[in-house]
């Protein structure tokens, strides 16, 4: 099957050096990323490991016209069309994956991204080439993490914190995959129709390799693909207004300890941005876990940034709103931009690309007798790399060749992380419902 694709708003307006940069990119080594993100944009809804087995025949070529490009797809998923035409999200999505997979690696290629200050800048330059720094009076965005391997009741509690946020006006922005990330959105997306709120935003931001994995749910109207990991954790900090947090496994811990981490520098005590932890009363042994971990590692000071609220999705929305206005006074008081928070602190350590190999795992400090920021930079790194030997290609590659990674450290933490990491384990939320999880990781004491 053969299907010609002409291209919506913005793609038809590229030049011809624009065209040949994007077919140049198509046939460099990044086509193999560009192919497998494409594949999963138009596979939406289905959450099968095998995907690039079922559909290994795919192709999507870009062809040079005179006024910009088509879409090639040869042999793509059936369930991205009705009637023989291409479902528009899909498409919107398929856009986003040109946009940001190939015109950003161009663009961005000579970027030193060592540099603090031009990282900041480039992730701003990528929102605001996607059209996601948009101008507002009031800020209204909040960021929502969580699993994509939740328990049902779970789920639709994330739907119903949408819903009550959805018809407090606020608008969502998630990491775009499934579980905690699609069912805010869904619920918001129900709360602004009630409202007749028309222009209702669902920010999805994700990263190359998790969203070849993982794709993006179809509520989403707004989607970035940025460069790595670390970046996508700096957009999310910078765009949020306020960030609610769901139960959730390894990603969700790091995502958590990478927030701490900037909190806890001195330079951002004064910010404003509320964090609050919240799910179903049946929950509650998932946050204690987390907060115990939080305060026997970074201390009494980073869990007291938390505000646990289990059960309470009205209380939890009406909280969030309220917290709007301090979030305003204090970007107007330093003369901060309400879309992005440039004033945020966040150093180096947060920022660089941390590659989860074997070497670099089994590297890592993970020691309480060093400084709490660098801690929670050291522990996100380590999540971050059981996330990646869970569901990444790269990791999972590497952990079934190499085996698992080694983590050491001393005793005290290394018993800390693991309890967390057997909890997270026994709760299922390692992995997608119905598989069984084998341990990517291996924990040492020094």
């Amino acid at each position: 099957m053969r299907v010609l694709l002409n291209p919506l708003d913005g793609m038809n307006l590229l030049s011809q050096t624009e065209v040949s940069k994007l077919q140049k990119s198509s046939n460099s080594p990044l086509y193999a990323l560009f192919k497998s993100c494409a594949l999963a944009v138009l596979n939406v809804g289905n959450e099968s490991d095998e995907l690039y087995n079922e559909y290994s025949d795919f192709e999507i070529n870009l062809l040079s016209r005179e006024r910009g490009i088509k879409i090639e797809l040869i042999n793509p998923p059936q369930a991205a069309f009705v009637d023989g035409e291409i479902i528009t999200g899909i498409q919107e999505h398929l856009q986003s994956v040109i946009r940001d997979i190939l015109f950003n690696s161009s663009k961005y290629e000579t970027t030193d991204f060592n540099d603090s200050v031009e990282v900041t800048n480039a992730i701003f330059d990528i929102l605001r080439h996607a059209n996601v720094i948009l101008p507002t009076d009031l800020p209204n965005l909040v960021v929502c993490w969580g699993g994509h391997s939740i328990k049902e009741k779970e789920y639709r509690y994330t739907k119903e914190i949408g819903y009550q946020l959805g018809l407090r006006g606020l608008n969502i922005c998630t990491g775009c995959g499934p579980g905690a990330m699609k069912g805010p959105m869904k619920g918001a997306a129900l709360g602004h129709a009630k409202q007749r709120i028309k222009n209702g935003r669902y920010l999805g931001l994700t990263e190359p390799s998790i969203i070849a994995a993982e794709a993006p749910n179809p509520i989403v109207n707004e989607l970035v693909i940025l460069p790595d990991i670390e970046k996508r954790l700096e957009a999310f900090v910078r765009v949020a207004h306020a960030i609610i947090i769901f139960p959730g496994g390894a990603g969700t811990a790091e995502e958590l300890l990478y927030l701490l981490g900037i909190m806890l520098n001195p330079k951002n005590k004064l910010q404003v941005l509320p964090i609050v932890l919240t799910g179903p009363a049946e929950s509650i042994a998932y946050f204690e876990e987390i907060a115990e971990f939080v305060e026997a590692t970074l201390g009494k000071e980073a869990r007291d940034l938390l505000n646990i609220m289990p059960d309470k999705p009205a209380a939890v929305a009406q909280f969030i709103k309220d917290q709007m206005v301090n979030v305003r006074d204090f970007r107007k008081s330093v003369g901060d931009a309400y879309q992005y928070n440039w004033t945020l602190n966040i150093e180096p350590d947060f920022q660089h690309s941390f590659d989860p190999n074997h070497e670099n795992m089994s590297q890592l400090n993970l020691n309480l007798d060093q400084p709490k920021t660098r801690l929670a930079a050291n522990l996100r790194k380590a999540f971050s790399g059981i996330v990646a030997g869970n569901i990444k290609e790269q990791g999972v590659l590497a952990v079934k060749e190499k085996g698992p990674f080694i983590l050491q450290g001393d005793e005290t933490l290394m018993h800390r992380m693991d309890k967390l990491l057997m909890a997270f384990v026994e709760q299922g939320r390692m992995k997608l419902p119905g598989s069984k999880y084998e341990p990517c990781y291996k924990i040492n004491i020094l």
